[in-house]
């Protein structure tokens, strides 16, 4: 039995068709050519663009020279409704103050400081829970939301306005893909980027809840009565060249992406865990079994689960969130003996890279054992990317590894979960990577 996967377009389709494809689903856009390719050259009429699966060159891109591969801009043009002027879209001085002032709220004991909140969380989400028939999809993306307002704003999800977010985001990230059309054309900032009428009214209305809450905590802070959690945090961390702070529409953008980044890729991961166990029953009862450990929210028991932190790996491996990564060379290049022009998009993939057929063991199997071994030990180093890697590394990727095997271990602790006949996902990629017609499965009470 092979985990789900797309079916891939055919080699060679016109332009307005991959358009189409590209707007509906990238990952069914993509030819099977790319799981084999070191690397591959798209043409269009507007500019160039060349997709990086060769180790030495993502680590070029990715590691050594970071600052000469920035972020594209075509990435905002579906983004920045919602996201601004976030970490996630800027680049060179503004993202390093950004990266200066948000990075110390996820170093040092920052993370056993939040597990009470991811706890709490997690026991929330056993608690929703219920036998029958589940669509799981939507169950966690609530427990990932909650995670993410008890940590951050110390608030539960039930908050009126923690969960008028939630219901605003779940619509969004439905109706808007990674790229939207802009992404191909060079237009000039005054004109249109024909996002859908839906898309920039959830968008807007999410920020204007966003603005409350943030707002609110501006107002703890100066009264000397704010939590002591990451939004706080955040919002009294001054860079250390400048020594200014966040302003609150500054904060706006970064919950705006803190809520993308860590709401929507955990549920999209947790989510796709669970369907693996489903369809793997050996694997989910050694879990169920090294379950037993967890006895309250002391952090230490992190470490006794491996078993679930390798599950939680391979789904990530499998299902890697955020499907697509582009950059911009800012600078002439040659890669593989080809001259890559100023402005060509350089596109790294961690879903065909995770796949990639020269590089892993069995790579479209499900397989956590496989990072005990040296393939999946030198693919960690080399081909694993979940989080991005380098200077732009996703600042709250430990968070996302102690959240995710923690969740999952409690919820198969309590919970069987099995396939439904004639239910099998169909993986497409939204905002993240997620299942076309949700994740439904059995639940029944161990």
């Amino acid at each position: 039995m092979i985990p789900p996967k797309p079916l891939p377009r055919p080699d060679r389709v016109s332009l307005l068709r991959y358009l189409r494809l590209f707007r509906d689903d990238i990952l069914s856009a993509q030819p099977a050519r790319l799981y084999r390719a070191w690397m591959a050259e798209f043409r269009t009429p507007f500019f160039r663009s060349y997709l990086l699966n060769q180790p030495a060159l993502i680590e070029t891109v990715l590691k050594e020279r970071p600052e000469d591969f920035p972020k594209s801009d075509r990435v905002g043009e579906g983004l920045r409704p919602l996201l601004g002027n976030s970490v996630f879209l800027t680049n060179g001085e503004t993202w390093k103050r950004q990266r200066r002032i948000i990075d110390p709220a996820f170093e040092g004991g920052r993370l056993r400081d939040t597990f009470p909140a991811i706890w709490a969380a997690g026991e929330a989400a056993v608690a929703r829970m219920h036998e029958g028939t589940v669509d799981v999809e939507p169950e966690m993306s609530h427990a990932a939301a909650d995670v993410i307002f008890r940590t951050l704003f110390s608030l539960p999800i039930e908050n009126e306005i923690a969960a008028r977010v939630f219901a605003e985001f779940r619509e969004y990230q439905r109706t808007q893909p990674i790229l939207n059309a802009a992404a191909f054309l060079s237009l000039p900032r005054w004109m249109p980027r024909g996002h859908r009428a839906r898309t920039r009214a959830t968008a807007r209305s999410i920020r204007a809840l966003i603005t409350q809450l943030t707002a609110a905590r501006m107002a703890e802070i100066e009264a000397g009565t704010a939590p002591d959690d990451l939004a706080t945090k955040i919002m009294t961390t001054a860079d250390p060249l400048t020594g200014e702070t966040f302003s609150t529409e500054e904060m706006v953008d970064q919950v705006a992406i803190f809520f993308l980044a860590g709401h929507e890729t955990s549920a999209s991961a947790l989510g796709w865990a669970l369907c693996l166990l489903a369809m793997y029953p050996d694997w989910q009862k050694k879990l169920a079994r090294e379950a037993e450990v967890l006895d309250g929210p002391d952090f230490s028991v992190m470490s006794r689960l491996k078993l679930s932190r390798d599950v939680f790996r391979e789904a990530l491996r499998l299902y890697p969130p955020v499907p697509m990564m582009v950059r911009e060379n800012s600078c002439p290049e040659r890669f593989r003996d080809r001259d890559i022009r100023v402005g060509s998009q350089l596109v790294i993939s961690p879903w065909h890279l995770h796949r990639h057929n020269r590089i892993w063991d069995n790579p479209d199997g499900f397989d956590p054992a496989r990072w005990q071994t040296e393939n999946g030990r030198r693919c960690m180093r080399e081909a694993y990317i979940p989080f991005s890697a380098g200077a732009r590394v996703c600042t709250g990727a430990g968070f996302a590894m102690v959240e995710g095997p923690l969740l999952l271990s409690m919820l198969v602790r309590e919970f069987r979960f099995e396939r439904v006949a004639g239910h099998d996902p169909v993986p497409v990629a939204y905002l993240t990577v997620r299942a076309r017609d949700g994740i439904v499965l059995r639940v029944t009470r161990r």
